[in-house]
């Protein structure tokens, strides 16, 4: 129990069960005392003083919780004399002692002094009923049995409620640490998540660009090597071709660093990646592209790109193919991009490494998907789909 209950933090019910026992001390505690009061003479104006005291100091004690002029563990103090000289005056001290013993449970620090002041109180009403009537039968069998049974009642009550509250907030409290131990776990968990995400990202983008650039710099340096001596001209034009790959691949390295990913494939661009391969192959391509060009957003760009230098680099490294198809165009749902080669194919299901998979996240993070089909002996069809909300 808490000697300073923060209203401005209390739950709703328990600001109603405030206001409710307010309206019922006031109307069972103070009203009938006042009541109490019609023969007048000096007793009853001290009664009437009395309650007043009490009534105004609970006022100020229930209507300014912040920075109170009364505080509570002052109110007490002052309701246990109260108490005393009530029972000792006309009025009631008994009945009055019985509506006001859950404030001791309300404001007093803890159960164990609730139990201490009520104690007090209960002996300060007894008393003052002494001091009124006697020690009569009739007090004996009375207000002071009453006055007794309230109080140990009260302290039961008391003390059973502070159980339950006890392990209410024991619970609460755990399940607390438990909360923010899960919200702990969940927010490493998606760090982790956006580790993962962002290494398979970066994993992604040196596959499709770093590696495969430098793959064909070791491919056109075998070739230009032997070229040299045979054909200088075709040793030159490779060693270009190395010197035009280093370049994009540095140029691809800086955008990595700098998170700025590189304008990617309108059609221009793939004509430009088209026109490399057959200069640094010799396999001709059959491309129909658009004549002006497809606007489409940058993350498609790069995904239709990067899909069609994958491709292009695995019929360099395994199809032996002598030809190769492209076609590029856009429907009323989607964008398709299609690259087949004669080459020697081979079994889709047996397929492994990261250059398909890589292709198949990155069009499925974008909503499309990659078809691949293929058989040994008769080249490989790749079919790439986009929605098409990504133009521009």
């Amino acid at each position: 129990m808490s000697s300073e209950p923060q209203q401005p933090g209390d739950a709703l019910g328990i600001r109603r069960l405030r206001r409710w026992y307010d309206a019922c001390w006031m109307f069972l505690g103070l009203a009938p005392s006042a009541i109490a009061l019609h023969d007048g003479g000096r007793a009853g104006w001290l009664s009437a003083a009395v309650l007043a005291v009490l009534g105004v100091s609970y006022g100020l004690l229930r209507l300014w919780p912040g920075n109170r002029p009364v505080r509570p563990v002052v109110f007490l103090w002052l309701l246990i004399p109260a108490l005393g000289a009530m029972a000792a005056l006309p009025g009631g001290g008994a009945a009055l002692l019985i509506v006001s013993l859950p404030m001791f449970w309300i404001y007093a620090d803890g159960p164990g002094r609730a139990v201490a002041l009520s104690g007090v109180a209960t002996a300060a009403t007894v008393l003052g009923g002494v001091a009124d009537q006697g020690w009569s039968p009739d007090f004996r069998t009375g207000n002071a049995i009453a006055t007794l049974i309230g109080y140990a009642t009260g302290s039961l009550l008391g003390l059973w409620l502070h159980h339950i509250a006890t392990r209410n907030d024991a619970r609460a409290e755990r399940l607390g640490a438990e909360l923010e131990d899960a919200r702990q776990k969940l927010a490493q968990a998606h760090r982790r998540e956006g580790a993962a995400g962002e290494r398979e990202r970066l994993a992604r983008e040196i596959h499709d660009t770093l590696a495969q650039g430098f793959a064909s710099i070791v491919v056109l340096a075998e070739a230009a090597r032997t070229s040299l001596e045979s054909d200088p001209a075709r040793g030159a034009q490779q060693l270009r071709s190395i010197e035009q790959t280093a370049r994009e691949n540095l140029a691809e390295a800086r955008a990595l660093v700098g998170s700025a990913p590189r304008t990617g494939a309108s059609a221009d661009a793939l004509r430009r990646t088209l026109e490399r391969f057959t200069e640094d192959t010799g396999i001709p391509v059959a491309a129909e592209l658009p004549e002006h060009g497809l606007e489409l957003d940058q993350t498609t760009r790069i995904a239709l790109l990067r899909c069609t230098q994958e491709s292009l680099a695995n019929v360099r490294k395994h199809a032996a193919a002598t030809a190769v198809g492209i076609v590029l165009g856009v429907g009323p749902d989607a964008v398709e991009l299609e690259i087949t080669d004669d080459g020697r194919g081979f079994r889709v299901d047996e397929a492994s490494g990261f250059g398909l998979d890589g292709m198949r996240r990155r069009l499925a993070e974008l909503g499309g998907e990659l078809t691949v089909t293929s058989s040994p002996g008769d080249g490989t069809r790749v079919l790439a789909v986009l929605p098409a909300n990504g133009q521009e």
